[in-house]
């Protein structure tokens, strides 16, 4: 991080000429503030990843599946994939800087078809993971430290608790846009700070914890325990085959691991961002990648007593570090994890909106004349900022249990992830020639082809129990998509003005 500027960057004319230029390339005007430095399109993304948002509040998803080997082995093979996914997205986004970044990719390299339903399953995943990054902070927040305020959801009755939940996230949603409505500049300072508050809570939590471990046990990592059932407090269902187990581990990174198109929605907000975009999505993901695979291994080092541990479920993470650490250090770093959740889901909003703003500019929205509206006090999308969050409270009062609202985003997004990749493979070399200054040569399309494949994967494990309701979700969606394109928004929606890298615009 140390190449890249901290502050406000005084912008270069001739990059800011230049990005407006292939902005205008591209069919469109510059409407948002371009002041983003290459630092704040990384922190960003790295916000939204936020290894001490998903990597806590999911931890049990990979210990309560084959204990430590989940985080020791699974962890580093699923960030491995999603460093092949986030180079393959890079490469597209440095051709294609737009804050429509996927549905744009889509369009251009296969047709207003997949670029419209690659924007509705990306808008859809961007939203539900706002809400799975919200209800988690409040979770957490109520496991955490509840009992230091002497509160407890479960005396509530299931009612009351339910009430609370909901309006403990309407509250946390509403300021996160608030702070999103007052402009881009507020917004990438916070990130700024996020990107460095993560990364610095999360390397006090790994020293702190092996520092105060009863003992450290390295074999830990790659030793597979059967936690399925009652073992893991009931995360999986019970099953013989420590294969499937493990596969089902790889839930714990790609919850967390993702949101690193965070970088290409905010590209027309961002200083050379043919240049600075992809870096932003590369780095991200590695980053994260290492500083959660140290965290999460301090977790399973220090667990003093690693059955009871797995045993007590969605408590895992809290169990073990309150049994490790004092517990004032225990509770000052809790408060450090719920401000880096809280900052997550802010640089979520951010993301959402940037992805409906640019689908509502070409008329894919319910309503896009008012959502594609830019404040001309905060050159933010208002309209935009506040649709996304509104969305993301009321999908969190429809699916209330955190695992089903986590499959679902997860699933959502990666859909939305592989329809570019896989067009991008077809067309690289034949329709899709142009490229931007990020490429990877002639390893894309092994790479795409291996970022396809995965994410295929993802899709079979997320929808397995408990998270089968994830499945159903999914199947609805695709069935009204369906309906609504063929039925109208075939013939009605033009697609983003650029349809094809020089070529007619195919038509799905």
């Amino acid at each position: 991080m140390s190449d890249e500027t901290r502050k406000e960057p005084d912008l270069p004319p001739a990059d800011v000429a230049s990005d407006e230029s292939t902005l205008h390339a591209l069919g469109y005007a510059q409407e948002l503030l371009r002041r983003m430095s290459g630092f704040s399109n990384f922190a960003i993304s790295l916000s939204i990843i936020c290894i001490v948002a998903g990597g806590i509040t999911s931890f049990q998803v990979g210990y309560g599946s084959v204990g430590g080997a989940s985080i020791g082995l699974g962890w580093p093979l699923s960030c491995a994939f999603s460093l092949i996914v986030a180079a393959t997205m890079a490469q597209v986004a440095s051709a294609f800087p737009t804050a429509g970044g996927l549905y744009h990719w889509a369009s251009i390299l296969g047709g207003k078809g997949f670029g419209w339903i690659t924007a509705w399953f990306n808008l859809l995943g961007l939203v539900t993971v706002l809400a799975a990054i919200n209800v988690g902070t409040y979770l957490f927040v109520v496991a955490s430290l509840g009992k230091l305020w002497g509160f407890d959801p479960a005396a509530l009755g299931p009612a009351r608790a339910a009430e609370l939940q909901a309006a403990c996230v309407i509250v946390i949603t509403g300021s996160q846009a608030l702070v999103n409505h007052l402009g881009i500049g507020l917004t990438s300072r916070l990130t700024d700070f996020s990107g460095y508050w993560i990364l610095g809570v999360a390397a006090v939590l790994t020293l702190s914890l092996l520092y105060f471990a009863p003992h450290l046990d390295a074999s830990r990592l790659w030793t597979f325990v059967n936690n399925s059932g009652d073992a893991g407090g009931k995360t999986w269902p019970a099953t013989k085959s420590l294969g499937w187990l493990f596969l089902l581990g790889f839930l714990l990174p790609a919850y967390t691991i993702t949101g690193f198109d965070a970088s290409a929605h905010t590209s027309e907000e961002t200083v050379s961002a043919s240049t600075n975009v992809p870096r932003g999505i590369v780095r991200s993901v590695l980053v994260s990648g290492l500083f959660g695979w140290a965290m999460l291994s301090a977790v399973v080092l220090a667990a003093p007593d690693p059955v009871a541990a797995a045993a007590s479920g969605d408590s895992a993470f809290t169990f073990i570090v309150n049994g490790t650490l004092p517990r004032a250090l225990a509770m000052a770093l809790f408060v450090g994890l719920a401000l880096g959740q809280y900052l997550c889901g802010l640089a979520t909003v951010t993301s959402a909106s940037r992805m409906a703003y640019a689908f509502a500019r070409d008329g894919g929205l319910p309503f896009s004349s008012h959502l594609r509206r830019v404040s001309p006090r905060f050159r933010s999308p208002v309209a935009a900022v506040w649709s996304t969050a509104i969305v993301s409270i009321a999908f969190t009062l429809y699916a209330r249990v955190y695992s089903t609202i986590a499959a679902v985003c997860v699933i959502f997004l990666y859909i939305s992830y592989v329809l570019p990749t896989a067009l991008g493979f077809v067309a690289h070399g034949r329709t899709w020639t142009r490229m931007g200054p990020f490429t990877l040569g002639r390893w894309y399309r092994p790479l795409a082809a291996v970022a396809v494949i995965g994410c295929l994967g993802l899709l079979v494990i997320g929808v397995q129990p408990p998270n089968d309701q994830a499945l159903w979700i999914l199947l609805g969606c695709l069935a009204v998509a369906a309906i609504v394109w063929f039925g109208a928004e075939r013939r009605r929606f033009a697609g983003p003005p650029v349809m094809s890298a020089g070529r007619p615009d195919p038509e799905v």
